[in-house]
């Protein structure tokens, strides 16, 4: 900061000017002049009796003579009076003597009930900007079946590919191990009844009905969905999102629907992938361990599995799959401007993810299961 007086500018006084004048009452330094650069040399105050700092005749100032004269003003305490400091620097003065003596604001402390209240508010704010980013989904969506979309058919192939083809080394793994340990587990305890030949039932009915879609959309969600919230926030971060709109390129149109079409595109083939997997996984452990016959577990598998059954499982995956891609857009979309802003989106897209999912399950399961299915 430097700010120069309407008076006429004074020559620089030089470093032995600039001294405490030392009275019988008190000792007083005139700064007067051009006071840039600190006064160049600074004089030691005297260590006793009350000073006075004159600033009546300074023409110039800048914000390393505030910086010292603040530090004279912590030094010495009750000790030391102004007298005629320009407007300026008083008020700098002034502000870092209220901003030191002020103590912190101590955090307001509510009741019970007036915290149920701020929790209430703040879901129905997440509830609307959730309900707001649906509908504009929605209407891009619509605009993207009349031909009227700005989304481009190169970012569509690339989500395709981030979305199914880079996910299935992990989906294989996991689909995989989950089917062995379902496979096991159910043998150990059919083995007592001496019903092992169920054990591809088992495996069948639950890795195809519920087991693949649930383990595809958590891969999903901690894989693809974060990685939505991540690229999102960010580029809401940097502001790319605010230049594409003043493009005049809709953002839901061209960032969030290529995800969330890619997501539901690829869930069911992802579904029914880790479904092979954990079938095949259940094969290992009922013809190696429990030394069922191939051939025997094979046919049951075809009898157990039925279209209804691949159905559902399919359909589950497709839900569960949007459920994440629409958390992490939404999340991404409406994260704030900093690397911590990302990050709080990026782990709130992937919890908000698996409660969707949860959620979803409990209700398609119990909707099935009531319809007969």
């Amino acid at each position: 900061m430097t700010e120069s007086l309407s008076a006429p500018a004074a020559p620089r006084p030089p470093a032995d000017a600039l001294r405490w004048q030392t009275g019988a009452s008190e000792s007083r330094l005139v700064l007067a002049g051009d006071g840039r650069d600190g006064m160049l040399a600074w004089p030691t105050p005297p260590t006793s009796g009350p000073l006075v700092v004159d600033g009546r005749g300074l023409t110039h100032f800048d914000s390393l003579l505030a910086a010292r004269l603040w530090a004279l003003a912590r030094e010495a305490g009750d000790r030391l009076r102004w007298e005629g400091l320009p407007a300026g620097l008083g008020e700098v003065l002034a502000l870092a003597r209220a901003a030191e003596a002020s103590p912190g604001a101590e955090p307001a402390r509510h009741g019970w009930l007036a915290r149920v209240g701020f929790l209430l508010a703040e879901s129905q704010d997440r509830l609307r900007i959730t309900l707001g980013f649906i509908g504009e989904l929605i209407q891009a969506l619509l605009r993207g079946l009349r031909g009227r979309s700005a989304m481009r058919a190169e970012d569509l192939m690339f989500q395709l590919h981030a979305t199914g083809p880079a996910s299935l080394p992990i989906v294989s793994l996991v689909s995989f191990l989950v089917g062995l340990i379902v496979a096991y587990m159910g043998a150990a305890q059919l083995q007592r009844l001496g019903a092992q030949i169920y054990i591809a039932d088992l495996v069948t009915i639950g890795v195809v009905r519920e087991i693949a879609a649930l383990m595809t959309g958590i891969i999903l969600a901690g894989r693809v969905g974060a990685a939505f919230a991540a690229q999102l926030g960010s580029m809401q971060a940097n502001e790319e999102i605010d230049a594409l709109a003043s493009l005049g390129l809709p953002p839901m149109e061209h960032l969030v629907l290529p995800r969330v079409l890619a997501m539901v595109l690829m869930a069911p083939l992802l579904t029914l992938y880790a479904a092979i997997v954990g079938v095949a996984a259940g094969w290992l452990v009922a013809v190696g361990i429990y030394h069922v016959e191939s051939a025997e577990y094979l046919v049951r598998c075809g009898q157990a599995l039925t279209l209804t059954h691949l159905s559902i499982g399919l359909l589950k995956g497709t839900v569960y799959a949007l459920l994440v891609a629409l958390a992490g857009c939404r999340q991404g979309l409406n994260a704030g401007r900093s690397a911590q802003a990302v990050g709080d989106a990026t782990t709130a897209a992937v919890v908000q993810s698996i409660v969707w999912m949860v959620v979803a399950a409990s209700v398609l399961t119990i909707m099935f299961q009531r319809l007969g299915w």
